[in-house]
């Protein structure tokens, strides 16, 4: 296997991270030359590039206004009253109206509650340290210490807990602080005492005693796109994954890498831009969204949410599908028995027909009341929950057949971006502004 400083690329054009129309196809990048990141004992490159962001969730999902109650007679006795005070003076006039918008605000509704106001009867609200604005991204525990584990999120936000994520406290990495950047972390994922964490712009963290301490493994700077995905698979092994489908594995404990696909995935589609796959022709765009099975296959979604496209070990290039639907796709996953499901913008919640990968797909009815639905997380087999915007929650227990709102998640001031279950005693619904839950069961 050669070194990392022989397969350090020589410079070729970057791809663009936009949509193009009515121009030429972007140069075929081979992975093997171009996408290997640099090992510890290679020159230090200088982590970089940008890609579209991540979160597409937030296009299609905000915050519900609460409704005004008893807007309408206030409004209407306030005008009464001015029609009656006509012949007052002026200063009179605007005292009561003064006093009836103090009645107003008095009768109007009352401000969202925030999720630690929120009772949930399966979930609980957890306090953390962070500022407002923070958007959580990710969570992992160390197999060997399971009450030990990692939070990530936006603005270089990373906590740790150790008794199970009841309480966090603030983590710092100095390998991650030497450049003028405000890191997003993406994923963090453990094996043993070996962790990874992957982020934006390109960064790769690596500890190999359960996240004492964490050293940079340095990446180069002509990384296509930025890591997205990174999965512990093995001693000194792990998988990472670029938002422009590059896909790297390494046995040695990132000492060197190996490119498991041959190009990127805008070179395949402008290869093959007669496959029939619809908003694919000249396509140099990113993924919005990317999981992984645990028998190592991948299901991504193009960035504007047109098409998606998997991967399976073995296979050297991407394959594209073509979603079934008119909305756009959100968000795909893995179901627990192997299947995929697929959210589309606007709250729709799909399902694949029988295991493995399809491009047909059976709509679930579920009630978001137009808000979108951004992520579905398995506690098991037969139990899952879905997440979205305005804190949307919902729970299916006869495996996506049937599914009812979490009601008392609904004042929840906040976005639901991921649920992730660790084990099935063992989850979290992670959103933006400090907003974490801690699963609990129901109570005996």
């Amino acid at each position: 296997m050669a070194s990392a400083a022989q397969l350090c690329p020589v410079a070729t054009k970057s791809l663009a991270l936009t949509h193009a129309t009515g121009c030429s196809a972007a140069p075929s990048v081979n992975t093997k030359q171009a996408l290997i990141p640099r090992s510890l004992d290679g020159t230090v490159c200088r982590a970089g590039g940008n890609a579209l962001r991540l979160l597409a969730a937030k296009e299609s999902s905000g915050r519900r206004s609460q409704p005004a109650q008893s807007l309408t007679p206030v409004c209407e006795s306030f005008q009464s009253a001015a029609e009656e005070v006509s012949s007052v003076s002026r200063r009179s006039l605007l005292s009561a109206s003064a006093g009836l918008a103090l009645s107003l605000s008095a009768l109007g509704a009352s401000s969202p509650a925030t999720a630690a106001d929120i009772d949930l009867e399966e979930w609980e609200k957890v306090e953390l340290p962070l500022e407002p604005g923070v958007v959580l991204l990710d969570v992992a525990f160390v197999p060997n210490d399971p009450k030990h584990g990692f939070l990530l999120g936006t603005r270089q936000t990373l906590l740790e807990t150790k008794d199970g994520g009841k309480t966090w406290v603030p983590r710092s990495i100095a390998a991650a602080e030497e450049e003028d950047f405000n890191y997003r972390f993406n994923s963090i994922s453990f094996n043993g005492e070996d962790g990874w964490i992957v982020g934006k712009p390109a960064i790769l963290l690596k500890t190999t005693n359960g996240g004492t301490s964490w050293e940079r493994v340095p990446l180069s700077a002509r990384l296509p796109g930025n890591p997205v995905l990174i999965t512990a698979t093995g001693k000194d092994s792990a998988e990472m994954i670029t938002d422009e489908g590059a896909i790297y594995v390494t046995s040695n404990g990132a000492y060197t890498w190996k490119a498991a696909v041959e190009e990127t995935v805008s070179a395949t589609l402008n290869r093959t831009v007669s496959s029939g796959i619809s908003g694919a022709s000249f396509y140099t765009g990113t993924f919005s969204s990317v999981n992984r099975a645990p028998n190592g296959s991948y299901v991504a979604v193009s960035s504007r949410g047109n098409f998606f496209m998997t991967w399976e070990p073995g296979q050297s290039y991407w394959v594209p599908h073509n979603r079934n639907n008119a909305r756009r796709i959100q968000n795909m996953g893995w179901r627990a028995d192997g299947g995929l499901w697929l959210l589309t913008r606007g709250g729709g919640l799909f399902f694949s027909e029988g295991t493995g990968v399809t491009e047909s797909f059976v709509e679930a009815k579920i009630a978001a009341r137009g808000f979108g639905v951004l992520d579905v997380g398995y506690r098991n087999q037969n139990e899952a929950w879905a997440a979205g915007g305005s804190g949307i929650l919902l729970k299916t227990t006869d495996g996506g057949k049937n599914w009812a709102r979490d009601k008392l998640a609904d004042n929840i001031a906040a976005n639901l971006y991921a649920v992730r279950f660790v084990n099935d005693k063992q989850g979290f619904v992670l959103g933006n502004d400090k907003v974490l839950l801690r699963y609990r069961g129901l109570a005996a």
